[in-house]
């Protein structure tokens, strides 16, 4: 059984984390990064970076989009803040402290929402994913990308051993994408999910299209006809 996070939990944990988080992970997530940003420029235009910690992905972005970041620890954005004086990063439109699961953005904000090494470790996933589709534009894409759980096997049973000592690192390591393509079909405003390999089995992209208001209405007259049916 996955036992969730706690917002005082991710906060302590990730300013613990904030000082050194680019020389223990920077090369470790490249990959990862680098794909994700890569999905997200096909797209381009407004992005959300949610869980922008320290900034470090910010110059990797081309100039021409625009970027917003939002993150749960303070302590993170403000090596962010720092980073996009320090680099002039003119494409960034603001940094902004905020839970997740209730973003202050209007709906219809992004053409994109990325999110990388970040969805496992929030504190309530499905609602920050609602969220998510909710601020996101209609045919746009929620980009995803982390370390999930495996499904069975060695690694499974290691990671659901593991999960009770990781949550004080502020990590959910038994996380797997059932959970993503569960939300996917409660909230149904995303079509189902398609997941790639982007870090030799170990990081996984993930991506959700939002659905157009024509295709909503599409999808559900299909529902009506097969339940009458």
């Amino acid at each position: 059984m996955t036992t969730d996070l706690d917002r005082a939990t991710v906060e302590e944990a990730y300013a613990r984390w904030a000082p050194v988080y680019d020389v223990v992970f920077g090369a470790v997530f490249e990959a990862g990064r680098k794909a994700a940003i890569k999905a997200a420029e096909r797209i381009g235009g407004r992005i959300l970076e949610f869980g922008v910690g320290t900034g470090i992905a910010l110059p990797s972005y081309r100039r021409s989009n625009r970027l917003v970041g939002v993150d749960i620890s303070e302590p993170m954005l403000q090596k962010a803040r720092e980073r996009v004086e320090k680099e002039g990063l003119s494409h960034v439109e603001g940094l902004v402290l905020m839970d997740g699961a209730h973003m202050g953005f209007a709906d219809n904000s992004f053409d994109v929402v990325i999110a990388q090494f970040v969805i496992t470790v929030v504190p309530h996933p499905e609602e920050t994913l609602d969220e998510m589709a909710r601020v996101l534009k209609p045919g746009g894409e929620i980009i995803l990308v982390n370390h999930l759980g495996a499904e069975d096997g060695p690694r499974a049973a290691f990671e659901k051993w593991f999960a009770r000592k990781a949550r004080k690192l502020g990590w959910r390591p038994e996380f797997q994408f059932a959970r993503l393509h569960n939300w996917a079909v409660r909230n149904g405003s995303v079509d189902l999910p398609i997941k790639r390999d982007v870090g030799l089995g170990m990081y996984t992209m993930v991506r959700f299209r939002k659905r157009t208001e024509a295709e909503m209405a599409a999808a559900s007259d299909t529902g009506a006809v097969a339940l009458a049916g």
